[in-house]
């Protein structure tokens, strides 16, 4: 099911990492890290898994925030 942006937020807020079907490598998707005790960074932020599998920080761009083809992803973590 594709949803918008503010619900793939919404859905990232609850635990779940989103992708989306314009997106041309498989397996990537968007996941929030909230920082604990241990971590370098002190706020939450978004990171992406890239086709490699690295994890890199993600913003979203305008076209990103726009588009209606974001899905819960169900892949592999």
């Amino acid at each position: 099911m594709a949803i918008s942006f503010s619900m793939a937020l919404e859905a990232l807020k609850e635990g779940k990492s989103v992708s989306r079907s314009g997106w041309n490598g498989k397996g990537m998707y968007v996941a929030l890290q909230l920082p604990d005790a241990s971590s370098k960074m002190m706020l939450p932020y978004l990171y992406l898994r890239t086709v490699q599998g690295e994890l890199v920080p993600w913003l979203a761009s305008q076209t990103d925030m726009l588009a209606d083809d974001w899905s819960i992803y169900r892949g592999r973590k």
